[in-house]
């Protein structure tokens, strides 16, 4: 099982050398503790600032930040190469990505890559066989590794020798912050709460889902060496991630939903930049049944 990325020999190395790549801990990242509490409670009172319009920005913000940015750009396309684009739109889809905040392009497909090189192995920053809450924040709140460490870099080299990205790996807030700004100018503060604050915290959610669900519920159409299971209902809410088995047995697939009752929007999306002559080499892997 192999994933058309390019690593380090010093990434290489690592499993090799026995480095603990994201080690637990007792001390928690604050900064990211206060940020995540911060996301929480502005998911809250969202509930009591609903307006019909500031439901519409929440769910077309979701689409561009969650299905498009994070699933259809940091996954599919930055992580694995499941297709290409032209350069223009490959950075306007990052940019979409920033806007989930999870971090830059560099550390979030780092991280992934990571993921696959030892899923479910000592090496693997998330698996749930550390623990179901390390799987799920944890490994956020007390692990080592974060946007800017060492480690991560050597995972997506590829990317780092791109001007935009190490720039994008210093400010990934900043599309956030303008949205929210525009958000702020058209609807108020409604609009900031729900196009942000709680579209923001139910997507770490749901990404998260993907990285410990998905490793414990579900089931299992392709015998991977590690704990991948198709989950439908982490699916349904991540457009299509939760069929985890079939990526983790076929991470260069663009298509994770690959029989015919499988729903996969985030990869509807890659067929119509295809169809649109935006996508090439769309490696879209399908099973009977």
């Amino acid at each position: 099982m192999q994933t058309r990325l390019e690593t380090s020999g010093e990434a290489r190395r690592d499993a090799a050398d026995g480095i603990s790549l994201n080690p637990q801990s007792d001390a928690v990242h604050w900064s990211f503790a206060a940020i995540l509490a911060a996301l929480h409670l502005g998911a809250v009172a969202a509930l009591f600032y609903f307006r019909w319009s500031a439901l519409a920005v929440f769910a077309l913000t979701w689409i561009f930040g969650q299905n498009i940015g994070i699933a259809v750009a940091y996954h599919r396309l930055l992580t694995h190469r499941g297709y290409l684009v032209p350069k223009w739109l490959e950075y306007a889809l990052a940019l979409l990505g920033c806007l989930a905040m999870q971090g830059s392009p560099i550390y979030w497909v780092a991280v992934h890559r990571m993921h696959h090189q030892y899923t479910d192995r000592p090496g693997d920053p998330h698996s749930p066989r550390d623990g179901k809450w390390w799987a799920h924040t944890g490994w956020i709140l007390t692990g080592k590794i974060h946007n800017g460490s060492a480690i991560p870099m050597r995972y997506a080299p590829d990317l780092m020798k791109d001007r935009f990205y190490r720039w994008l790996n210093v400010y990934h807030w900043v599309p956030t912050v303008l949205l929210g700004l525009a958000l702020f100018a058209s609807g108020g503060l409604s609009w900031v709460l729900w196009g942000i604050f709680l579209r923001v915290t139910l997507g770490l959610h749901a990404t998260w889902l993907v990285n410990s669900a998905t490793h414990l519920w579900g089931s299992r159409r392709f015998e991977t060496r590690d704990d991948s299971r198709n989950n439908w209902w982490v699916a349904l809410i991540t457009g299509g991630e939760g069929w985890h088995n079939n990526h983790h047995a076929h991470p260069l697939s663009a298509r994770h939903g690959m029989a015919w009752y499988e729903l996969d929007p985030n990869y509807w999306c890659i067929w119509l930049l295809a169809k649109a002559g935006l996508a090439t080499g769309v490696n879209a892997k399908k099973v009977a049944g």
